[in-house]
């Protein structure tokens, strides 16, 4: 057979015919003479500084890694449109959402967090869904996870959060016993935990997850109104999971090949994006903090704004999918931040963390360039290459020469009121155990089942006996039930548990 294949090939190669292969050149456009030997002084050299084809090979190929992403480094790429279903513009002026039918291009990237560039997919991990609206107003970044909350409310604990979760400065393995040291100190991660050890924690595909924004975010109309909003794709694929056996034994790239091979293959992904709105003294009158990003935003309807097809693998896995760049700062006229702390943090970070990774210009690279004319007084730094047009490159301005710009006014950012002292505390209603208890009473026995299985056996590795009560303890305060079995099954004393539990609950 692997004869026959050979003869198959070979003669496929003498009947097809090829292209010519382009005349090989330097960087400069310069034609290459010879990328088989190097200039030496004589055949027996020494090598010769002077051959620049060979130092500018060796330089490249020493600098054709960028610095990985701190988290979502390993991640999966797709092009695709959004196509709306109705006309939003009750709630914002964000063009994309101005009239059913209305198109948008779309490049998403689908990620695990904690890995490396080359980890396996198959990892206990939320997924990053990360969404870039190429709209006719700029870039809109949707950058999310396949889970509504999260596991902290406030940025400053994230260097903290990933840290903990991350490989042991020492060994460079990751430990349960590090992550949750910190989660057993972090109640609010609870109702997150018990998402991610709940039956569709572990998705058996990219296809098979959804999508939330999770932050709210500030709509805003033309009129200038505001309300509050929540987004969630929902994957029209259905919603699918591993159990711990598949994933302990699947493909590392299980995930990348399948997405890859249904897209190829014309079977097109889909996602319809949904909308939560309230306005601010809604979210004012609900019983949690309404911008708190380990809670959902619970017997609030969601109303279908379109529907996102992914069909298109990209052409180059570096340049698209590696370099494509992500911020939630990224954003559009009619969408603007909350109060969210979580979110507020993020503001900064994760565009600061691509000028770093990337570039200065890292929205000059062909993924992340908006479709619009970019007309600003930035210039200059690392990797630019949009010139600057003119000797105006400052405003305001009085002169009516090339390239001076002008704000526009009717795009100016909302005004909302704000008062209070200025201060270093938790928010007032935490909460921090009523969901994750929700949570898992929906979740019928199997579900149950599922997640103790699971849970327990990240859980049983924590040596610390301290650690692992309190953890558990956080688990029995959000249901008895929920913390009784898994105190069974880690091999704890249920009414030690008890105890602490009910200890903490009256501090």
């Amino acid at each position: 057979m692997r004869v026959f294949s050979i003869v198959c090939v070979v003669g496929l190669l003498s009947t097809t015919a090829l292209a010519a292969p382009a005349p090989m050149t330097q960087d400069s456009g310069a034609p290459v003479g010879d990328n088989e030997n190097s200039k030496t002084a004589g055949p027996e050299g020494p090598v010769l500084l002077e051959d620049f084809h060979l130092i500018e090979k060796l330089a490249r190929f020493d600098r054709e890694r960028i610095p990985e992403r701190v988290v979502h480094a390993r991640g999966t790429g797709a092009q695709g449109m959004f196509v709306a279903s109705e006309d939003f513009s009750r709630y914002t002026k964000a063009s994309l959402f101005g009239q059913a039918g209305k198109e948008t291009p779309v490049f998403v990237r689908f990620s695990t967090v904690m890995g490396f560039r080359g980890a396996p997919e198959a990892a206990r991990d939320p997924r990053g869904f990360a969404v870039k609206f190429y709209t006719d107003q700029g870039n809109w970044d949707l950058v999310g996870i396949n889970e509504p909350v999260f596991f902290i409310r406030d940025a400053i604990k994230f260097p903290d959060f990933v840290h903990a979760n991350k490989p042991s400065a020492i060994t460079d393995i990751q430990d349960p016993n590090l992550a949750f040291d910190f989660f057993s100190r972090t109640p609010e991660a609870t109702n997150m935990l018990t998402y991610l050890y709940s039956p569709i924690g572990m998705p058996a595909s990219y296809r098979e997850m959804d999508g939330f924004g999770v932050h709210a975010f500030r709509l805003v109309n033309a009129q200038g109104q505001q309300i509050f909003a929540k987004f969630h794709w929902k994957s029209v694929q259905g919603i699918h999971g591993l159990t711990l056996e598949q994933q302990q034994t699947a493909d590392p790239n299980y995930a990348t090949r399948d997405l890859y091979d249904n897209i190829r293959a014309g079977h097109f992904p889909k996602w319809d994006l949904y909308v939560q709105v309230l306005t601010a003294e809604q979210v004012a009158q609900l019983p949690y903090d309404g911008f708190d990003d380990t809670k959902t935003w619970e017997n609030v309807p969601e109303t279908k704004v379109g529907t996102m097809t992914l069909n298109k693998v990209p052409d180059n896995y570096f340049q698209y999918t590696e370099q494509s760049a992500f911020a939630p700062g990224v954003m559009v006229p009619g969408i603007e931040p909350s109060p969210d702390k979580m979110l507020q943090g993020r503001l900064f970070a994760y565009a600061d963390t691509q000028r770093y990774r990337v570039g200065t210009n890292y929205q000059e690279l062909p993924v992340n360039r908006p479709l619009v004319k970019v007309a600003n007084n930035n210039q200059d730094g690392s990797m630019s290459s949009t010139p600057q047009v003119g000797e105006v490159n400052y405003e305001p301005s009085t002169a009516k020469r090339e390239g001076a710009v002008t704000p526009q006014p009717s795009f100016k950012l909302s005004e909302y009121p704000v008062s209070g002292a200025a201060q270093q505390n938790a928010i007032a209603k935490t909460d921090d155990f009523g969901q994750a208890g929700e949570h898992w009473r929906s979740l019928g026995k199997d579900g149950q089942a599922y997640l103790i299985k699971v849970m327990a056996s990240d859980l049983s590795q924590v040596t610390d006996h301290g650690i692992k009560l309190r953890q558990v303890s956080y688990f029995y305060k959000a249901d008895r039930g929920y913390g009784t079995q898994l105190a069974q099954a880690t091999h704890l004393d249920v009414t030690e548990v008890a105890a602490l539990a009910a200890k903490e609950m009256s501090h």
